[in-house]
């Protein structure tokens, strides 16, 4: 039997402004140590090269993390023309050089082509794994994998600033897009090459930019923490759980439909639009406490007579009570 894990059964998010330098995982296990928090994870790992937000889940908020890694995104890029490297940022080897014939405008039409949906092929650098190991093992190993183009759709795509060689952009992208391979295809298209010379996230799904903390920020109220052995001014920061799938329609239970999605038993709820499939957040309406997600399931229609009910049921989907 394995050992148990021992710490605080706190639940909730910390937005951590990643810094330059260090795997997301590293931060993800120090954060955890900070707050002394049971377990711990992330949602979607930033390269060691890029900075900005990154959401840890704490506790019970780990059950959710799954909505935040399919959330839209939004990064700050300077991509730098002319040159092309391995990993299609500043981390690989030069691989190849061009001149920069381009105009401006050129440069700008280029980067505002890739404005929509589109298929984009994954860096061989990549976290994306293949027979459980993540592509850039294999690349480390000079291995190349073939990989299956992704739909991935950008969203918006502005030009921040501009002095060629260099381009600074901010893209607000789909889950799955990566920087690095945009940057890469919008150098291929001029036909001069292209990679990433700062990459900074700032946006996770609807989350708040000023809720963001700094790693070194948060390791001094940590050393004060436990000196002192008061938490509070640590556990101000975390972000209710609930506020990982705020994009989802809320559904309020009385009491007696409390107890039956507690005990993971099908709801009937008190409103006329539920589509079936659909994910849903849950509360308690007096008092409001949240209770999870549900997913809305049509009840088979050879169940029993004296068993079924017309309409659509939510039953308990990724279920948390607190």
């Amino acid at each position: 039997m394995g050992r148990r894990r021992k710490g605080r059964k706190i639940n909730g998010i910390v937005l951590v402004n990643k810094p330059v330098g260090g795997s997301s995982n590293n931060i993800l296990q120090k954060v955890r140590w900070l707050y002394q928090a049971e377990k711990a994870g992330h949602t979607g790992a930033l390269d060691p090269l890029a900075s900005g937000m990154l959401p840890v889940c704490l506790g019970e908020a780990t059950k959710f993390s799954q909505f935040l890694l399919d959330a839209d995104k939004t990064y700050q890029v300077t991509a730098k023309l002319g040159i092309r490297t391995t990993t299609s940022d500043a981390d690989g080897e030069v691989v190849e050089e061009k001149p920069v014939n381009v105009r401006e405008q050129e440069a700008m039409d280029a980067c505002l082509a890739f404005i929509g949906q589109s298929k984009q092929i994954p860096s061989m650098f990549s976290a994306l794994k293949h027979e459980g190991k993540p592509l850039y093992w294999y690349a480390r190993q000079g291995i190349t994998i073939e990989r299956k183009a992704r739909d991935i759709t950008i969203f918006s795509l502005t030009i921040d600033q501009i002095s060629l060689p260099e381009i600074t952009m901010t893209v607000h992208c789909s889950k799955g897009t990566y920087i690095r391979s945009l940057v890469d295809d919008i150098g291929q298209k001029l036909g001069c090459g292209a990679y990433v010379t700062m990459l900074h996230r700032t946006q996770v799904a609807d989350y708040p930019a000023d809720k963001m903390i700094a790693l070194d920020e948060l390791v001094a109220l940590a050393e004060q923490a436990h000196q002192q052995q008061d938490f509070s001014p640590l556990d101000s920061l975390l972000l209710p759980m609930d506020k990982a799938v705020m994009s989802l329609d809320a559904i309020q239970l009385d009491d007696e439909q409390v107890d039956r999605f507690e005990h993971g038993q099908s709801i009937l709820p008190q409103r006329l639009s539920i589509n079936d499939g659909d994910l849903y957040r849950v509360y308690q309406q007096d008092p409001v406490r949240f209770l999870g997600v549900g997913e809305a399931i049509r009840q088979p229609k050879d169940q029993p007579a004296h068993v079924r009910d017309e309409g659509l049921f939510v039953m308990p989907r990724r279920r948390v009570v607190y």
